[in-house]
């Protein structure tokens, strides 16, 4: 039996050869659609458009902690990121250190995203940031936020405030109306408005001045490389063919194997996420790039407390309600 089903998947060294062709799951053909991921999640959440794609681990959490979704997950990860260390900073907002940030005007694409997920919480744990101090200012209206398709409210004692849509982040960071951002998206898609480069602006710098060394240092003290995106199929797809979550699972595997023999003399993966120094030797005691439950349950058992720590959920969620039971083991 060979299945025919949509995938959704956004275009990265992870990804790419399924969106291709090069690499398919056994019994499955993909018709594939490359996405950016937050247009990709909203579609997902809001309209169930394809059978498989790549998900928002928070928003996942928080849809799921309503009751059973569309969705179940494979333990495939196909963005990390140390998203604290991408805070920007008006240079004028008397912010010298991460506490600073109580009681700042802070933007956010989205209050749920994953990515704000990780970044209050490491803020928190690390640096004593108070959500609660902070005056929050949400990119993306309900209709087009994640949060949208999930029931999201802010959450007790939090300010927020929407921005109004004829303007965005990047204008408001720049005109001085915000005195940061959690994370600046400023790629094409239909849910970020933000289009300006801030990148070059002699007044807007990183929270950290060497954000590589900042992930370094989380990195060595709690051995956390923070999940992004995971992986979904549709629900009604594995009641029917239960074998598409492994076959799946492996093609996306297949696809790690390759890029880590291709990258076994250097440690350009690492290196580019900030983990560890030019100077150490190219082996690793363990893969901060794993798939699997087994080897990433710590990182994701920490996102999930967050996600309830931050009000976005009545519980704490577990990871057997949100991965196929197939998989657990993995």
């Amino acid at each position: 039996m060979r299945l025919e089903l949509s995938a959704a998947l956004s275009s990265n060294a992870r990804t790419f050869p399924l969106l291709t062709g090069e690499v398919a799951p056994q019994g499955v053909r993909l018709l594939t659609t490359a996405l950016h991921g937050s247009e990709m999640f909203w579609r997902q959440l809001k309209f169930a458009e394809f059978d498989i794609s790549e998900m928002s681990c928070a928003s996942l959490m928080i849809a799921t902690s309503h009751g059973p979704t569309n969705w179940v997950a494979i333990p495939v990860f196909t963005t990390r990121i140390f998203f604290h260390t991408g805070v920007l900073v008006r240079t004028d907002a008397n912010i010298t250190s991460p506490a600073d940030l109580n009681g700042k005007r802070v933007g956010v694409p989205e209050y749920q995203q994953t990515a704000a997920v990780w970044a209050r919480g490491i803020l928190k744990d690390e640096f004593g940031v108070d959500p609660r101090t902070i005056e929050w200012y949400m990119e993306r209206p309900p209709e087009q936020s994640h949060g949208g398709a999930t029931a999201f409210k802010p959450p007790a004692g939090i300010r927020l405030k929407y921005i109004d849509p004829a303007t965005n982040i990047g204008n408001m960071l720049a005109e001085g109306s915000l005195d940061a951002t959690l994370l600046y998206l400023n790629t094409a898609n239909l849910v970020d408005r933000s289009r300006l480069d801030l990148g070059n602006r002699a007044d807007i710098r990183t929270l950290f001045p060497d954000p590589k060394a900042e992930a370094r240092r989380y990195f060595a003290k709690s051995g956390i490389y923070p999940i992004n995106h995971t992986v979904v199929i549709r629900r009604s797809v594995l009641e029917k063919y239960p074998w598409v979550a492994l076959n799946l699972y492996s093609a996306f595997a297949e696809i790690k194997d390759r890029l880590a023999r291709q990258r076994a003399d250097d440690l350009a993966p690492w290196l580019d996420a900030g983990i560890v120094d030019p100077g150490l030797p190219a082996a690793l005691a363990r893969d901060p790039l794993a798939y699997g439950l087994r080897a990433t349950r710590p990182v994701l058992e920490t996102l999930a407390g967050y996600v309830h720590d931050q009000g976005l959920t009545d519980r704490v969620m577990r990871l057997e309600e949100i991965f196929a039971p197939s998989c657990l083991d993995l």
